[in-house]
C-alpha cells in the first residue's frame, strides 16, 4: 500500500516545519512549507508528464522510474504492462497457431458478412474458388445459378452439391452457417470420391434387382402356368427345365456376388502356397473340355517345372472364368488356347480364343461389374457379367494386372500379369527308368 509511505512523509515534514517556527521562526517555516509544496508539485509534474509520456506508446517505451511513492507506482505499472505483453505475445502465436491450422484444412472457409461479401477465408478456398481478395461479392467467383439460388434462400441444415466450373469433373458439397451477428461461415468439401462410391453403389442395387428380376420373373410365369393349365408330360417336363436353367442362373449370380464380396473384404495375409501351374492347367483345360462338350478345341500348353506362390482357389477361378467365357462366347469348330510365358521376368497366363472379337471401345469397361458388350448373347451363354470384375480383383491381390488384347473378328486374348517375385522353379518329374536307378 502507498498510504504508509505518503504519511511517513508527511509527518516528516510536519516535524520539520514545528522545529523550524519553534527553533528559528514562523516565517521560516512558512518558507519551508512553501518550498516543500512548490517542489512536490513540479516533481509530480514532472512523474505525470514521464507517465502521460509513456502511456502514448507503451509498446515501444519502457516505464519511466522515480523515487519513493511514485517509484512504486512505476513498479506496479512495469509488472502489469510486462503481464499484458507475455498475453498479448501468447494471444498472438495462438491466432498464428490457429491460422496456420485452418490454412491447412481441406474443407474450404469462407465468412461472409451480411451482405455476401468476402470477410476472411482459408488458403483452401483460394485454391476452390480462386479468390482474388477480399470485401468483394462471393457471387464474382462463384457464379453457378444453383450456388446464388442457395445463398438467396438458404435452409438452415440443407447442404448444396455442384461441380465448379473452376473445378470440372470434381463435386463438392456446400453448408451454410449462420453466425450470431448475421454473418455466414460457408464451408465446402470435396466429395468427388463419395458421389462416385454413391453412384457405383446404386448402380450395383440397380443391376443386381435387374439381373435377378429377370429368372424370378421365368420362374413365377412357368410356374403360374403349371398350375392354371393342365399340361401334357412333354410340356411340364420343358417347363420344368426352363425353371431349372433359371434358378441355375440365380445361383450363379449369387455365388459370384458372393465371391467378390469376398475377394473385397479378404486381408491380403491370407495363406499362400506354391501352385503347379502344370498341374492346374492340365485340371482346368479338363474343364474346358467338358464344358465345351467337343464344340470347340481345347489347346493346353502346360509350364513344366514352373511354379506360382497364391492363393491356389483365387487364381484356379481366375483362371476357370477366363477358360468358360472364351469356350461360352466362342462358336462350335473354335479354337480356346490356355498358355504361359515370361516377360521381363513378370508370368504371362494367356486365355486366347479365335471368337467373334470386341470392339475397342468396350475394352476399358470389361472389368466393370455387370458390363456386357451384348446382354442378350450373354445371357443365353449363362453369364452373370460379374466373371471378369472377379478376375480383375483376384489378380490385383496377387500384385498383378489383368491386359486385354482383341478385334473384331479375329478373337480375343486376356492375359493375367502376375510379378515374377511369385514365380518359383520346381523340380522336374523324374523319368520311370531313373527313378527305378536312383533307388
Amino acid at each position: 500500500m502507498l498510504w504508509p509511505g505518503v504519511v511517513s512523509v508527511l509527518a516528516a515534514i510536519l516535524a520539520l516545519t514545528v522545529l523550524l517556527a519553534s527553533l528559528v521562526s514562523p516565517l521560516a517555516a512558512l518558507a519551508w512549507l512553501a518550498f516543500v509544496l512548490v517542489a512536490g508539485t513540479l516533481a509530480n509534474t514532472v512523474f505525470l508528464n514521464r507517465l502521460h509520456h509513456w502511456a502514448e506508446s507503451p509498446g515501444s517505451r519502457d516505464v519511466p522510474s522515480a523515487p519513493l511513492f511514485w517509484g512504486r507506482i512505476f513498479d506496479r505499472i512495469a509488472r502489469f504492462a510486462r503481464g499484458e505483453a507475455d498475453a498479448r505475445r501468447a494471444l498472438t502465436r495462438d491466432a498464428a497457431t490457429a491460422r496456420s491450422i485452418v490454412d491447412w484444412l481441406p474443407d474450404a472457409l469462407v465468412l461472409l458478412s451480411a451482405r455476401d461479401q468476402i470477410e476472411w477465408h482459408n488458403r483452401a478456398a483460394q485454391d476452390v474458388f480462386g479468390f482474388l481478395g477480399v470485401r468483394r461479392p462471393i457471387r464474382q467467383f462463384v457464379r453457378e445459378p444453383e450456388f446464388a439460388a442457395y445463398l438467396r434462400d438458404f435452409e438452415a441444415g440443407r447442404p448444396l452439391q455442384i461441380e465448379l466450373s473452376a473445378r470440372p469433373g470434381q463435386v463438392h458439397e456446400i453448408r451454410l452457417h449462420v453466425l450470431e451477428d448475421e454473418r455466414r461461415l460457408l464451408i465446402c468439401r470435396d466429395i468427388t470420391e463419395q458421389a462416385r462410391l454413391n453412384r457405383m453403389r446404386s448402380d450395383f442395387v440397380a443391376n443386381v434387382s435387374h439381373e435377378i428380376r429377370t429368372p424370378v420373373t421365368v420362374i413365377g410365369g412357368f410356374a403360374e402356368t403349371m398350375l392354371d393349365l393342365d399340361l401334357d408330360e412333354a410340356q411340364r417336363r420343358q417347363y420344368l427345365e426352363n425353371i431349372v436353367r433359371q434358378s441355375q442362373t440365380m445361383q450363379r449370380l449369387v455365388a459370384d456376388l458372393l465371391t467378390l464380396a469376398t475377394l473385397e473384404s479378404a486381408a491380403d495375409e491370407d495363406s499362400e502356397e506354391i501352385i503347379d501351374l502344370a498341374v492346374l492347367f492340365e485340371q482346368l483345360g479338363a474343364e474346358a473340355r467338358a464344358l465345351s462338350a467337343q464344340a470347340h478345341t481345347v489347346e493346353v500348353r502346360a509350364p513344366s517345372g514352373l511354379g506360382l506362390v497364391g492363393r491356389s482357389t483365387e487364381i484356379e477361378s481366375a483362371v476357370r472364368n477366363l477358360l468358360s467365357n472364351a469356350v461360352r462366347y466362342t462358336p462350335a469348330g473354335g479354337v480356346v488356347r490356355l498358355d504361359s510365358c515370361r516377360r521381363d521376368s513378370d508370368l504371362w497366363i494367356t486365355v486366347e480364343d479365335n471368337g467373334p472379337g470386341i470392339a475397342a471401345e468396350h475394352l476399358p469397361r470389361l472389368t466393370e461389374r455387370f458390363y456386357r458388350v451384348d446382354r442378350a448373347r450373354s445371357r443365353s451363354t449363362g453369364g452373370t457379367g460379374l466373371g471378369l470384375a472377379i478376375v480383375k480383383r483376384i489378380v490385383g491381390r496377387h500384385g498383378g494386372s489383368l491386359h486385354v488384347e482383341s478385334r473384331v473378328g479375329e478373337g480375343s486374348r486376356f492375359n493375367l500379369i502376375l510379378p515374377g517375385s511369385r514365380v518359383r522353379a520346381l523340380p522336374l518329374p523324374q523319368a520311370p527308368e531313373t527313378a527305378d536307378r536312383a533307388a
